[in-house]
């Protein structure tokens, strides 16, 4: 008798709304991640398309071994579920557990109920924007220490801007590579640990920082901060009327496996003066250098 065999049909090319990836644990060492998501333009009636190389379609067992340490919880909120798919699995890989919300309203509910590790947001949501879901994170004291990644199709400058002035730690602009993604996630969560070492409280005038629990209080009201914007003030308070560049700053505070530009710098400065100085135009203690930096003044206090 004759053995019947049947020939698999290449599909390169199928829409976002019918990518399905039949899922073990691990791509096939032949398969680079990195093309995983690649845009494909089509009609303007058509939604995004992505296409699949050949061999990233099947997964082999995974070599990975169980981790025994308390594995980070990520919370990606996008609309688009074929992303939060391929989000999802690139992340488990690597031994985060992601859970997903496809929409603003759930995903801010889900983040309260459960905060995470690391949120991944997408600007653009139905019911509640992302640019929304920031400004009410770093409202609320329990939660403005979560380190935030932005996923945004926009290429703009001056919407990434935006976003991390409403709170966003980071941004990775559509489409990206998994590992680029993976490497932004691990590296806001490296920043987001805290020291070893606990350095000294530092009280200048009505400002007190204390490092030990990451908390900042001006006048004795505790001032919300994320943890990138604590690491900020902190490094220039702790080292008073000495100019930094952006360049220092960034080397400094985000690290050397940083992605982000100087002009974020100025980003971070203008936030914290909105939240520490008694007038954000005229700041008496982060104060702005022309052509050189910025630097923490204390002959003012």
């Amino acid at each position: 008798m004759k053995a019947s065999s049947t020939a698999l049909p290449s599909a390169p090319l199928v829409s976002s709304s019918s990518i399905h990836i039949r899922v073990n644990a691990s791509l096939r060492s032949t398969c680079d991640t990195s093309l995983v998501l690649k845009p494909v333009h089509g009609t303007l009636t058509q939604k995004a398309a992505y296409r699949i190389p050949p061999g990233c379609d099947t997964l082999a067992p995974s070599w990975r071994p169980v981790r025994s340490n308390r594995m980070k919880r990520i919370l990606i909120i996008e609309d688009d579920r074929d992303i939060v798919e391929l989000v999802r699995y690139n992340l488990a890989n690597e031994g985060f557990q992601v859970s997903g919300a496809n929409d603003g309203a759930t995903g801010l509910s889900t983040l309260k109920k459960s905060p995470p590790d690391l949120l991944l947001l997408d600007l653009m949501l139905p019911k509640i924007s992302g640019l929304d879901i920031c400004r009410e994170v770093r409202k609320d004291e329990s939660l403005n220490r979560l380190p935030i990644l932005m996923l945004t199709a926009r290429g703009d400058e001056a919407d990434r801007v935006v976003g991390l002035e409403m709170g966003a730690d980071d941004y990775v602009t559509k489409p990206f590579s998994p590992r680029e993604l993976i490497a932004r996630v691990k590296a806001l969560l490296r920043r987001a640990e805290p020291a070893v070492d606990t350095p000294r409280t530092i009280d200048i005038g009505k400002l007190s920082i204390d490092p030990a629990s990451y908390r900042v209080s001006y006048s004795g009201k505790t001032v919300p901060l994320s943890t990138l914007e604590f690491r900020l003030l902190y490094y220039l308070a702790s080292r008073p009327n000495r100019v930094f560049t952006r360049d220092q700053l960034l080397d400094a505070v985000w690290g050397t496996d940083r992605f982000v530009t100087p002009r974020s710098v100025d980003v971070y400065v203008r936030r914290l003066r909105e939240k520490i100085e008694p007038d954000p135009e005229n700041p008496l203690h982060l104060k702005t250098v022309r052509g050189a930096g910025y630097l923490f003044e204390t002959r003012a206090a």
